[in-house]
């Protein structure tokens, strides 16, 4: 993740929306793809404070509305208005109701995680669009609550009054409880897990949506050669029989996870979260001085894979200097690493092609 610069040499952070020097009001600019400082104009409008872009833009709504964002949109040349959302918010459908004491700050908190994912995509060159936009499979986010009868609160819930983070046809849908950092903990330790985030959720769920993408009808053969017939035993059987028995006992050398061994799609979306997991975080590692440029090429698996074992040794170490979960829980055995090579191959393929 990049650090960007204020006009006034403040330092700038990706979910800044104000300056905490010179009180500029900030926003991320789609056309230079910068964190700027925005100088009013008349409308509503701004121009974006970085020398070498200047272009003018409006705050997405929800920015200007709701302060969940902070990305801008471009003001077309010609008299035509601005969309109203900017290129992360537009692929909203259901978004919390902010009438429930607590949901905005659970918006607020998804969508700094969702705009994360979309900066990591950006990185990859990944390919992705809306149903307006004609892309097949549309992605699309909805954010919602489980619905707790008012009037009997303790009463089972039925499967109608659940929602279930997933992914399905392109759109990803989240629990907002996930935004509870409490309840997140809580079901970090019932369920084992190394780590429970919401970045880490969106990178799964988008891993679900790129084997849409990038693998299926296109590398089929080469997916079930690394990661098993995703057809027999089917989902249904596979996710039954986990929940019934768990993972197998030898699971870490062959997964990167216990719930990777579930059932070869869940294999193939921990391994994309964590390859996003280890491309933002070398990039970030460069950006900020803990790696040398030459240390992070997306294009280069090998480098990646080797910079980021060295990278996680060292976080790890300091994360239990402060007495704090690991950094990098991942062990990176070779039939994951394996595994991860058809990630990258299939991602360095489709952006190599835009």
């Amino acid at each position: 993740m990049r650090i960007y610069t204020c006009t006034c040499g403040q330092s700038l952070f990706y979910e800044n929306n104000r300056c905490l020097q010179c009180d500029a009001e900030l926003g991320f600019c789609p056309s230079c793809s910068m964190l700027v400082a925005l100088t009013p104009l008349d409308g509503m409008r701004y121009r974006c404070g970085n020398p070498g872009c200047g272009v003018v833009c409006v705050k997405c709504s929800n920015y200007s509305e709701y302060n969940v964002c902070n990305r801008c949109v471009t003001v077309p040349e010609v008299g035509a208005k601005p969309a109203p959302y900017c290129d992360c918010c537009r692929c909203n459908q259901t978004v919390p109701d902010l009438s429930v004491s607590g949901n905005w700050e659970k918006w607020y908190r998804l969508e700094v995680a969702k705009r994360r994912l979309f900066y990591d995509l950006d990185i990859l060159g990944l390919p992705y669009g809306t149903a307006a936009d004609g892309f097949d499979p549309p992605l699309s986010f909805d954010f919602k609550a489980d619905l707790i009868p008012s009037d009997d609160f303790w009463r089972t819930m039925g499967l109608g009054e659940r929602v279930y983070t997933g992914h399905a046809n392109g759109k990803i849908t989240i629990n907002i409880r996930e935004a509870d950092e409490v309840e997140r903990e809580r079901l970090r330790v019932d369920m084992g897990e190394a780590h429970r985030t919401l970045i880490g959720h969106f990178r799964h769920e988008i891993g679900h949506y790129y084997w849409d993408v990038l693998v299926k009808g296109r590398r089929d053969t080469e997916f079930t050669a690394a990661f098993g017939d995703p057809y027999e035993p089917d989902y249904a059987s596979s996710m039954d029989a986990y929940y019934r028995n768990g993972p197998a006992r030898d699971w870490a050398e062959r997964y990167v996870s216990a719930y990777a061994s579930m059932h070869p799609w869940e294999d193939w979306a921990e391994t994309f979260a964590m390859y996003l997991d280890m491309v933002s975080a070398l990039e970030t590692a460069v950006q900020i001085g803990f790696l040398p440029e030459a240390g992070f090429d997306p294009r280069k698996m090998d480098q990646m894979v080797s910079s980021y074992q060295r990278l996680g040794i060292g976080l790890n170490e300091l994360s239990r200097t402060m007495g704090l979960l690991d950094m990098v829980p991942e062990v990176f055995v070779a039939p994951v690493v394996k595994k991860m090579q058809l990630v990258h191959a299939s991602c360095m393929d489709v952006a190599s092609r835009r």
